[in-house]
């Protein structure tokens, strides 16, 4: 897709489609609702009063153009009364690029809001987001008709080198989210360890990254053994991966380290799950995905920080060799564990991912994943949960997702449910009761991280949506990565 920037009005550009944002209460006799009337006529006032189109969050109205403005149709999206954001733009641009596809448009213009700061870079990033469609394995009659192939940006600010600069770099950022909703998307016949670690290499190689991954052998010469507990039952051999990002100029002086759940595929182990949503298991490694994203984010990005990001990809399967509820395994960190039920291995493998990211010493440590039904008990399927071992840490991440317009909520680390992970037989059993699962879940994580500054966020309603909504197509969402992206720029701005 080809995104450009332009100063014209943008009933002037010729295009398929046009959206153009309406302020609630916005004068019919003034700006694009005046240039409308003056050239469709009666017919503009009309259609807006049958179909009590005010200008609210979210309304649109369709206009066909019958040749008198160079766009064939007009879409009209209400903005709402309060002043527009940064991540408002992002949601704007994506809900016209998933209409432009609804109408088979090849073009589309969309009117960018002047004057928001980030606002090039926001509605390129969710143009991108919202023209986000898997049909890797479509053929003949299933396969799209049409594709958005063209976007102008119509701003009435000044286009500069840094504007065009900024687009470049959301189309980017965009691009990058959407290989998260591949990979999520990816059928686990075709995403296992070891093609998911080639993705992580190849991406890396595009992108001037690094990347290390480590077999099962460098696995148990280390001594990751809770990952490799999980793996037990599966053909398929785990994999490590180590992907950094490092600025090109100058000493970085900060580090941050990202990891994530790599879970190809979860049958739940020899504790197996029912067949009804079993196929959705596919996308336990969203947490996994995301690091990719945002590590190739941040090679567009650029910013003055060194980034680690960590992947534990594994597959957790029930044969003979499968781990059991009441075996016992150490750990990176040195800790025994009792396995209490296999179908919760995301906190086993993160558990020596963490320890393993903590011998790198960084300013700051955060895992993401698809942790625990518990938490979408809590919280729902459209907001993550987060956790933190110091206040500073919840404030950052409260400040990011609300700039990223992510819905995230700071859950407690209550250490009066501590006493459920105690195991008779060993120093930890990794489940305690059902009832406040996401927040033990934190709480066993918590015991491998150590000292160092470290966030959980468990993604695991948002990281796939049943629906489009939002920026969110139905699939994988990449939900979380801008949020990590701007708590990334906040620890450069530090640095």
């Amino acid at each position: 897709m080809k995104l450009t920037l332009s100063t014209s009005d943008p009933l002037s550009v010729v295009a398929d489609v046009a959206v153009i944002g309406i302020v609630e209460g916005a004068s019919p006799r003034a700006g694009s609702l005046a240039t409308l009337s003056k050239a469709l006529g009666p017919v503009v006032q009309k259609t807006l009063k049958r179909e009590e189109f005010t200008g609210k969050k979210d309304q649109t109205v369709e206009l066909s153009s019958n040749g008198q403005l160079k766009p064939a149709k007009i879409i009209l999206m209400g903005l709402g009364s309060a002043p527009v954001t940064e991540s408002q733009i992002r949601t704007i641009a994506a809900k016209a690029a998933r209409i432009a596809q609804h109408h088979r448009a090849a073009s589309l213009v969309l009117e960018v809001p002047f004057g928001v700061q980030g606002a090039e870079r926001a509605a390129a990033e969710g143009a991108v987001l919202g023209a986000y469609r898997f049909t890797r394995y479509f053929t003949g009659d299933r396969l799209p008709k049409s594709s958005l192939e063209r976007v102008i940006l119509a701003t009435t600010g000044r286009v500069s080198k840094e504007t065009r600069a900024a687009v470049e770099v959301g189309q980017r950022v965009g691009e990058a989210i959407c290989i998260a909703r591949d990979l999520v998307n990816e059928p686990p016949n075709e995403l296992y360890p070891e093609s998911f670690a080639k993705i992580c290499q190849d991406l890396s190689k595009a992108n001037g990254l690094k990347c290390t991954v480590l077999d099962k052998a460098q696995m148990q010469k280390r001594g990751l053994k809770l990952l490799l507990a999980v793996a037990q039952g599966s053909v398929r051999e785990p994999r490590l991966i180590h992907m950094v990002y490092s600025p090109s100029e100058g000493k970085p002086k900060k580090k941050l380290v990202f990891v994530g759940k790599g879970l190809t595929f979860d049958s739940g182990g020899l504790c197996i799950k029912p067949a009804q949503g079993m196929e959705d298991m596919k996308g336990d490694m969203g947490g996994g995905a995301n690091v990719v994203a945002l590590m190739v984010a941040l090679a567009a990005h650029k910013p003055q920080i060194e980034v680690h990001g960590l992947i534990g990809a594994v597959e957790n399967m029930p044969d003979g060799a499968a781990y059991r509820p009441g075996d016992i395994f150490g750990s990176l960190d040195g800790k025994f564990v009792e396995i209490i039920n296999t179908d919760a291995e995301g906190r086993l493998v993160l558990a020596d991912v963490l320890a393993y990211g903590r011998e790198l010493k960084p300013d700051l440590m955060l895992d993401n994943a698809t942790l625990t039904g518990a938490c979408i008990v809590a919280l729902g399927n459209l907001t993550s949960g987060y956790y933190a071992n110091q206040d500073e840490l919840a404030e950052r991440m409260k400040t990011a997702s609300g700039e990223a317009g992510e819905s995230m909520w700071h859950m407690p680390l209550l250490d009066e449910l501590r006493d459920g992970l105690k195991s008779d037989w060993a120093d930890l059993k990794h489940t305690a009761d059902r009832w406040g699962g996401s927040i033990t879940a934190a709480l066993f994580l918590r015991e491998f991280v150590g000292t160092t500054p470290w966030i959980h966020v468990d993604i695991a309603g948002p990281s796939m949506a049943h629906r489009a909504y939002g920026l969110h197509p139905k699939g994988g969402t990449g939900h979380g990565v801008l949020t990590f992206l701007k708590l990334i720029d906040a620890y450069a701005r530090e640095s």
